[in-house]
């Protein structure tokens, strides 16, 4: 059973989507929301995937839907809404996770490529917004979590998502600002470096270049799903009632490196993993 620092019923009768639901971060918060007492919704494009977590939450006495969804298709979303909606009668909460990448020069990024990178993670992003706030929570208020990165500082071998996520941070203001006369809190996690499933599909260079990134990390080590699942849940919650338009970094203390003063190699920065089906990278 997933362990939360939250407390039981947190969520209770709430209806919460969240995207990319199969795999990484996105199964790790349904764990966590669906142990807090939330009705999950998992969309994704990989109908094997969510069914894998759904019978994981199900094996665990939580109440779960799926629908395969490409979110890069706004029709398809309006229908899953409109089926989601007429079943449970709202939608309460969005976690807006569902995305993916690619390690590359920008050089070398193929129009195919970028187009593939920005459709999912801004386009798709947006419509699911816009779709959700339209179909329901215009009316009825809500809270929507956008996954996000640091882009603050430009984003090599990772430009096509880098100008994507600083697309969906703009659109989380925006958002926030012409959305909250609706009660609608519209906010975003940016994670740093997350050692979480999706790293296994990247090309074993990149995968040695992310071995030694926690070097560069002040606490010296990544993060687990389960923290940027908390930060997720946070935002979702009413103790973040009167947050809304702000990006909340995981991050390790990242930005903060400096070549002036270097951390030593340290193993003080313990973890946080409530979540018993985690399992970090074989690499």
């Amino acid at each position: 059973m997933y362990t939360s620092i939250y407390k039981e019923a947190l969520f209770k009768d709430k209806v919460i989507i969240v995207t990319g639901g199969g795999s990484g971060i996105g199964r790790c918060t349904a764990h966590e929301l669906a142990s807090l007492g939330a009705h999950l919704i998992l969309i994704g494009r990989s109908l094997d995937k969510l069914q894998n977590v759904a019978a994981e939450l199900e094996n665990n006495g939580y109440v779960c839907d799926f629908y395969s969804v490409d979110i890069r298709d706004s029709n398809a979303i309006k229908t899953a809404l409109n089926g989601i909606l007429s079943k449970h009668g709202k939608i309460d909460g969005l976690v807006n996770n569902a995305g993916g990448q690619f390690p590359s020069k920008l050089e070398d990024i193929s129009d195919k490529g970028w187009e593939a990178v920005i459709k999912n993670n801004l386009n798709g992003g947006f419509y699911m917004m816009r779709e959700v706030y339209n179909l329901h929570m215009k009316q009825h208020g809500g809270a929507i979590v956008n996954i996000v990165a640091t882009t603050a500082y430009g984003m090599p071998h990772m430009a096509h998502t880098g100008a994507a996520r600083a697309g969906m941070v703009n659109l989380t203001q925006t958002a926030a600002l012409e959305w909250v006369h609706s009660g609608v809190r519209v906010n975003a996690v940016a994670p740093g470096s997350v050692a979480s499933s999706g790293m296994e599909t990247y090309p074993e260079e990149f995968k040695k270049k992310l071995r030694e990134r926690r070097h560069q990390i002040p606490m010296k080590r990544q993060a687990t799903e389960a923290e940027i699942s908390s930060a997720i849940v946070y935002l979702l919650s009413d103790g973040a009632s009167y947050i809304t338009g702000e990006v909340l970094a995981v991050d390790g203390g990242l930005p903060l490196a400096k070549e002036n003063w270097i951390v030593p190699e340290h193993n003080n920065c313990k973890a946080n993993d409530g979540f018993p089906l985690y399992k970090a990278p074989s690499f």
